[in-house]
């Protein structure tokens, strides 16, 4: 069965929107739903909380952090950790149990945005193949409990680029999957900065990654451009 983990901060707009698709779009393989919240100001304590099929769970603030403490206290067999404004494709958990029995411990979906964009309609492009460079979070991320507890999960020095320092770790030690199925996600962050502006912004961790550069260099510069 399936444990869903959600990391949360101010998500009152997305998270209703989603919680009500995940009951419509998948099945009976999903043993719970986890919101972890790093701290919201806003709705989403409220929206999550009063949810009859959703767990709340408060934390320190941080997507690693988050994510980790949810997994701790997941009790299915498989971890799903999906962004609050991503939407996987239809019977999403059938798709990740049919992985799952065919030899995979770990997978995502291929991605697109819901912008229509030329640039990301490209990027989504690219993520249907399996390698690491095509990776990010927003695809979203199963793996197995035993699996992630092994590999101690999430690098909780990483406020940014989280996400790929474990997914790097899983190509390494297991066998990782692209689902051949669209999962959507938003494409608030490339409105808000613009596309060319988010984009170099992404190339730029990406790279200073590559040449050693340490989780707090990739949050100090993340967050320089993202609030300039």
């Amino acid at each position: 069965m399936i444990s869903i983990i959600i990391p949360v901060y101010n998500e009152e707009k997305q998270l209703p929107a989603l919680l009500e698709y995940l009951e419509t779009a998948s099945s009976f393989h999903i043993r719970e739903i986890l919101v972890v919240d790093g701290g919201s100001t806003d709705g989403t304590s409220r929206i999550a909380s009063e949810h009859p099929k959703v767990t709340y769970h408060l934390s320190e603030k941080g997507r690693a952090v988050q994510m980790n403490f949810g997994a701790g206290k997941a009790i299915g067999e498989l971890l799903y950790f999906l962004h609050a404004d991503s939407f996987p494709p239809e019977n999403f958990d059938k798709l990740i149990m049919k992985a799952v029995e065919n030899g995979h411990d770990c997978g995502c979906f291929q991605m697109r945005f819901d912008k229509n964009h030329w640039w990301l309609n490209l990027m989504g492009f690219f993520t249907k193949f399996n390698h690491l460079s095509c990776r990010g979070g927003d695809q979203s991320l199963f793996v197995t409990s035993k699996l992630f507890h092994r590999l101690q999960g999430f690098d909780e020095s990483y406020t940014v680029y989280e996400d790929n320092e474990f997914i790097k770790r899983l190509y390494k030690h297991a066998s990782f999957t692209v689902i051949k199925k669209w999962l959507t996600t938003s494409a608030r962050l490339y409105d808000r900065m613009g596309v060319w502006k988010t984009q170099k912004l992404f190339l730029e961790i990406y790279w200073k990654r590559r040449f050693g550069a340490t989780a707090e260099d990739l949050r100090s510069h993340y967050y320089k451009r993202v609030n300039s």
